[in-house]
């Protein structure tokens, strides 16, 4: 078996109208509406896959090992990559504004990934990234 791409990611969620209201209002994505269903294909595709341990999550996120009982704990994590740095400060700004919690706000991580991450209705975590190395 030869994987050429990742097909396909979906959430799967217990409130659609959370879930909507989040991926086509505030991040702006344009999905197409099915049934119950909200879509869009031939969406630039995933530039990593991978998987991440509980524990490494919550370093990134919270510079410990465990994941906050206060915080729920993703089974996944999406990130959606932005021009630059800066236009993941400003998206937090923006978010921040119309009364989006972040996990955290965007920082440098060491390997020189810009991110900002939050949780999205239906458990996810979320990244607003820039990877420098995605853009040359």
């Amino acid at each position: 078996m030869k994987i050429k791409c990742i097909a396909g990611f979906a959430s799967i969620t217990r409130d659609p109208a959370a879930s909507i209201s989040l991926y086509q209002d505030v991040l702006g994505l344009p999905l197409y509406k099915m049934d119950d269903y909200r879509f869009m294909d031939k969406f630039p595709g995933a530039h990593h896959f991978g998987i991440w341990p509980l524990s490494m999550a919550a370093q990134s996120c919270f510079g410990k090992n465990e994941w906050p009982d206060s915080v729920p704990e993703p089974t996944a994590t999406i990130e959606f990559e932005l021009a630059d740095a800066a236009a993941v400060e400003a998206a937090v700004r923006e978010m921040k504004e119309n009364g989006q919690n972040f996990v955290h706000e965007a920082r440098t991580e060491p390997w020189g990934q810009t991110v900002a991450r939050f949780m999205s209705p239906e458990g996810i975590l979320v990244g607003l990234s820039y990877a420098p190395w995605l853009h040359e």
